[in-house]
């Protein structure tokens, strides 16, 4: 209670009405990296007390979904879940409301119980941003948009590179109203990948067509994947290096007889 009394956000939060200090970090974050739009889907996974669903809600007008262990306090045109979001019920559940297309954005703000032992609840937050992670995978539409919260540590850089190879576009970001002692930090993925092909994947090829840079150009899939360095007629192995929504770059790795 002393902290939140010095806190300039907590008495923000009281003084415009909203649930929770943390609101403002999903404004903050909206505003430097456009993650909600107005009409989007949104979803918010570990949702309660709901101060992330009162700023999806008011940002995007659209339809707002919040889930949760715990009951929501009811917020007016939100609509709350129930539920384990690794359950195939809860799924179910989430995608009965926002339509099989799926939806526009997930957030996560959820955070473990902490116990004070720091590389327990480290690892705690990377196995809850996992779980939230493969729920987005779940109900996300193609060139979706995700936020989740994580604890900086060791295990940080393994889930960053898991998110990158989920969506085109990978940041992290920490928002001015997150406390200068936590060590929380927000990763941002836009552009939900749905293609055929990942980061790291590997495939041997005959390059039939170049395209109009001079890179070869193979469907995998019927999905475009660019070479460098080939010419007509070559066989060869190849690792995709990146991944767009519509097409990838991928880099030669042994040449085939």
């Amino acid at each position: 209670m002393a902290r939140d009394r010095r806190d300039k956000y907590y008495w923000k939060a009281k003084d415009e009405g909203y649930r929770s200090r943390a609101s403002y970090k999903l404004f903050q974050i909206n505003g430097k990296h456009n993650i909600i739009k107005e009409g989007d889907t949104v979803v918010d996974l570990g949702a309660a007390p709901g101060g992330w669903l009162e700023v999806a809600k008011e940002i995007s007008g659209g339809r707002v979904v919040g889930v949760d262990l715990k009951r929501i306090a009811p917020i007016e045109g939100v609509e709350t879940v129930m539920g384990d979001i690794t359950a195939d019920r809860t799924i179910e559940k989430i995608l009965g409301l926002v339509g099989q297309g799926g939806a526009d954005v997930v957030i996560c703000d959820a955070a473990p119980n902490l116990s004070g032992n720091w590389s327990l609840d480290h690892a705690r937050s990377i196995d809850l941003t996992r779980s939230a992670l493969g729920c987005a995978k779940k109900i996300l539409k193609p060139n979706g948009h995700f936020v989740v919260k994580v604890f900086q540590g060791d295990m940080f850089n393994q889930f960053l590179e898991e998110v990158r190879d989920n969506f085109a576009f990978t940041r992290s970001y920490s928002p001015q109203a997150s406390r200068s002692q936590s060590a929380e930090i927000y990763i941002v993925g836009k552009k939900f990948l749905t293609s055929p092909v990942r980061r790291g994947s590997e495939f041997e090829v005959e390059i039939k067509e170049l395209g109009s840079s001079g890179d070869g150009a193979v469907l995998i899939d019927n999905f475009v994947v660019f070479v460098k360095g080939v010419e007509l007629g070559d066989r060869v192995r190849i690792k995709v290096q990146d991944v767009k929504p519509n097409f990838a770059f991928a880099e030669v790795i042994k040449r085939l007889e």
